[in-house]
């Protein structure tokens, strides 16, 4: 595993969601934890698509948010956490970086990879052929990662992805009329 040098940040990135709270990072851990868990004991077959990249490190930076997620997609030794950003970059084979709204629709299958890595709104450094895999395991998945955990959360998480997924698609609208 190598480790991918710091990508800029995307352009108009630094927003944020002005709405939350800077959270303590180990208050996140053992809910990302329990996410992970789940989704794995849920779709164990996700893991075949992934072939010797399960045992890799992922990167995955929401540009707009206080922290990244650290996600080793291992059934056997699964990790996913949140990392402070101003700490030096672990070691990962690939690192994933846009808006946080692109990376849910992303998660939520709503939203194609491709275009969004065409059109730099996702930018990818490292090993491409693992963050492939990665995707491909993703949409292997029956339901959505998205609802799956917002269903976790009962009717708060509900109420927050259909939030969030209405975020999302108002600024895909913004976006579309800027272009």
């Amino acid at each position: 595993m190598t480790t991918a040098p710091q990508t800029p940040r995307l352009p108009g990135a630094s927003g944020g969601f002005p709405f939350l709270p800077p959270l303590p990072l180990f208050l996140l851990q053992p809910v990302l934890k329990r996410i992970v868990t789940k989704i794995a004991a849920d779709n164990p077959d996700m893991f075949d698509r992934l072939g010797h990249h399960r045992h890799a490190y992922f990167l995955i930076d929401p540009v707009d948010m206080p922290f990244m997620l650290y996600l080793r997609p291992d059934p056997e030794a699964l990790d996913f956490k949140a990392l402070n950003r101003r700490r030096v970059l672990p070691p990962h084979c690939a690192r994933i970086s846009g808006k946080f709204l692109d990376l849910l629709t992303l998660m939520d299958t709503e939203q194609d990879g491709d275009a969004l890595f065409f059109s730099r709104d996702l930018i990818v450094t490292g090993d491409t052929e693992a963050v492939v895999c990665l995707r491909n395991a993703l949409d292997d998945v029956e339901e959505p990662i998205a609802e799956s955990v917002a269903d976790m959360f009962g009717a708060p998480g509900r109420g927050a992805l259909n939030m969030l997924r209405r975020a999302a698609e108002n600024a895909q609208k913004r976006k579309g009329s800027h272009s």
